[in-house]
Formats: structure tokens, sequence, C-alpha cells
């Protein structure tokens, strides 16, 4: 197949999977367990590690894999959403599902989801057909193990048709309150629900009622329960602009100089979160990993959006703060980046705690330029320069991200840093703007 021949099926393929966006979302896991039930339970197959968590799940997610990887098996990755490629979402040591492949799944897929709505059943998702393909190209693939990332939830969401060796929640905070709960405490009793029988639970949990919900739930499943930040724990050494270093105490050793090249103070917290999760494996002489694997893995890691330093000269860093716990650790991140004054751009969507955000970060920054994420979520997107605009700093409102972020570029004078964050369907289309733009600078 010719070059654009197959850039043409591989995009009409994916423009099927986007009109199943019209499916919404639709939680239970009737429709995903069926369609699994069709292809041959591919999930069956897998050895899996699940991770959910309000924030800090991607990133935890591709920490594993890292260590794993350097250890010397194949690792799949399943996360979501994507940042430029559909296929970010399917990885396999590194390397995307290929184009031929995602064009080959969805073939194989499609008539199946056919023949449900035939005889009767819902249509699944477009989350649960890409679930679904995920686990099936896993296990075609032979992966030695696959690293499944909660799409929202945990109990009701589609990736929650595994059987996990170790579950992860990262934490509980407030997010997606309309689907999941109005307080951390019904939150966490959803999220919990990828709790299971025959495996091991580590949280990076901090809130005492969060962590009493998870060892209930792990209780009432009959598995141990590890807590990073009490059975496990560890101290941040320095911090550049481009790295940092940590020690770590954990299950069964002690790391010292540990080295990230993830930045903010909660990368700490999710990579503690990631060497226990490898700690727990090996110790069930499910892995051999040696000492050499995480501390490589963890110093070779990569994952884009999140307290990415995009260019130096001039300054620019994105990050995916999309909620009140991402723009706290965004704020706290802040001070490690020298500068004379931040601009800051600026895009949310309408269903998220914006005044929480914005009261967070908005006093950093000395001008803030305001955007809208490509989503029919962001509602008002001129709202939040209104309320950006009570602190007293300049703000100005450009709807495309990609001319807000060239705009704000051009603010920039020598020694400014630009920071560009919120939600990630704002991000990628300002990523992308950003690295065409800065080659021609």
């Amino acid at each position: 197949m010719s070059e654009n021949n197959l850039d043409r099926e591989y995009q009409e393929n994916l423009q099927y999977l986007a009109n199943l966006t019209t499916f919404g979302i639709n939680f239970g896991l009737g429709r995903i367990q069926e369609l699994l039930r069709r292809i041959g339970n591919p999930e069956s197959s897998l050895r899996v590690v699940h991770i959910g968590g309000t924030n800090g799940k991607g990133s935890t997610t591709v920490m594993i894999a890292r260590i794993l990887r350097e250890a010397g098996y194949k690792v799949g990755v399943f996360t979501s959403p994507h940042m430029h490629d559909y296929r970010e979402r399917m990885v396999i040591n590194g390397l995307m599902i290929s184009k031929e492949d995602v064009i080959q799944m969805i073939s194989r897929v499609r008539p199946h989801l056919e023949d449900m709505v035939a005889e009767g059943f819902e249509h699944p998702t477009e989350f649960e057909v890409s679930t679904a393909l995920a686990l099936l190209y896993f296990a075609e693939k032979n992966v030695d193990y696959a690293m499944i990332e909660v799409g929202l939830g945990g109990a009701i969401d589609s990736t929650n048709v595994v059987s996990p060796l170790v579950s992860v929640i990262t934490n509980v905070g407030m997010d997606h309150m309309d689907y999941l709960g109005s307080n951390v405490v019904e939150i966490a009793k959803v999220k919990a629900g990828i709790i299971k029988p025959n495996s091991v639970v580590v949280t990076a949990a901090a809130d005492p009622d969060v962590i009493q919900v998870l060892r209930d739930q792990a209780k009432a499943m009959e598995v141990p329960l590890w807590i990073v930040g009490e059975d496990i724990r560890w101290e941040g050494k320095w911090s550049g602009e481009l790295e940092q270093e940590f020690d770590l105490i954990g299950l069964h050793s002690i790391y010292s100089k540990l080295r990230l090249r993830l930045m903010g103070s909660h990368q700490l917290r999710n990579a503690a979160t990631a060497v226990t999760v490898c700690e727990v494996l090996q110790s069930e002489h499910l892995v051999n990993i040696p000492r050499e694997a995480i501390y490589a893995g963890l110093r070779e890691v990569e994952w884009i959006g999140r307290l990415e330093l995009l260019s130096l000269t001039p300054k620019v860093l994105l990050d995916g703060a999309h909620n009140v716990d991402g723009a706290q650790a965004l704020a706290g991140a802040l001070p490690i980046y020298a500068r004379n004054r931040l601009i800051l751009c600026l895009g949310m969507l309408a269903d998220k705690e914006r005044e929480k955000v914005v009261k967070m970060l908005v006093p950093m920054a000395d001008e803030i330029i305001v955007t809208r994420p490509n989503s029919p979520r962001a509602g008002d997107w001129k709202a939040l320069g209104s309320l950006a605009e009570q602190f007293g700093r300049p703000v100005t409102c450009i709807e495309d991200p990609k001319e807000a972020v060239v705009f704000a570029l051009g603010r920039l004078e020598e020694k400014d840093m630009l920071c560009v964050t919120g939600s990630i369907y704002m991000l990628a289309d300002a990523r992308q703007a950003l690295i065409d733009h800065l080659k021609q600078i």
C-alpha cells in the first residue's frame, strides 16, 4: 500500500472511531464484556497492572513501563487521551502501534460492533472500542506486561474488565464530579472499584478518608494494601530545571540518588509509586528487576505535556494542569524555573473548577492569555479571562490556541518565561504550534 493510500485509509478508520463519540460517555461493563467475548477475550491472557487515580496516573504508568522495559520485558502501555496522534494510546516498548495495525484491528472489530447492534445490544462507545483494540493488540503481540490506565473513575470504566496483578490508585481529588460523586469519599469508592481479588493494591493517596475507603475495599477483596508515604518514603535532594534527584526507602530496598527528568515534587510521589509497583511484582516472583533498571527507567522516562520544558531560549513550559490538583502541582513547581516575567497561557473546560485554578496560578503570572480548548465542553471560555482580570493582571483573549501561543511568544522579552497550561485538548494544538514556530526562531 502506498503512503498516501495508507494515510487515507488510516484517517478513514480514525473518523469511524471519532463518529462513535456520538454514543457519549455511557457507563457500565456490559457492552465491552460482550465485545471482548466476541473477539476471544484477549484480556484473559494479559498480565496487567491497572492504574487509576485523579492525577499522575499517566506519569506513573509510563514510569512503571520504562522500568520493566529496562529490565528486559516487552511492555504494552494503554493511556488516554492522546496528544497529537491516536496511536500514542497503544505503545509497546516506546513504539506506537503502526497505522497498518490500527486499520487491521478496526477492520476485524467493526463487524462485531455491527452484529451487536443488529442483535439488540447497545453500541459500544469510542473509549470502549479503543480499550478492546488495545487489549487485542497487546495480546496478539504477546507483551509480557500490559499497563492499562483507567479512563474515568474505576468501577464502571471500560478498562475494568481486566484481572490485574497490581491495582494502583495514585490519588483521589475533585474531578469529574458530575460522573463520580460530589466529595472525595464518593469518588474514592468509584476509583476503588479496580481493586480485585488475587492482586495487590498500591496507593499514593494522602487523604485519611480516601485511604480508609481503599483499606475497606482491600479488606473486602482480601488483598494487601501498600501506602506510598507511609510504607514507602522518599526525600527530594535537589532539583534543577531539567532533572531532579531523590532518595527512596522502598518496601524491600533503599535507593539513593535516583534521578528523574519528569519535574515537580508531585512526580517524586509518582516515581515512588512506580518503584513500589515494581518491587511488588518482584516480591511476587513475577519479574526480575535489577536495581540498575530502576535507576535507568526513572532517568530515561519521558512524558510529553507534563512540566515539559519545550525550549530553553526562549523558555517555554507546557503542563496539562486541567484540574485543581494539577494546578496545585504546577504552582508548586513554577519556582524551579528562573525567569523575569511569567506569561501564562491558559485554556480550561467549563466543567472544571476554573475559579480555584485561576486563584492558584494567575497571581504567579505577570500577563495572562486566555484561549479556548478544542472541545464541546469549552463552554463560555472567555469567562476564564474575566476571572483572571480580577487579579489586576493584563488579560488577552484569543480563541484559537495556535494563535494564542504564537502571540504569547511575541510578548516574551529576554529571560521571560511562557507557561502554557490547562486542558489536554488545548495543549495538543498549542504544543504543535509552538514546535513549528520555535523551529523558525
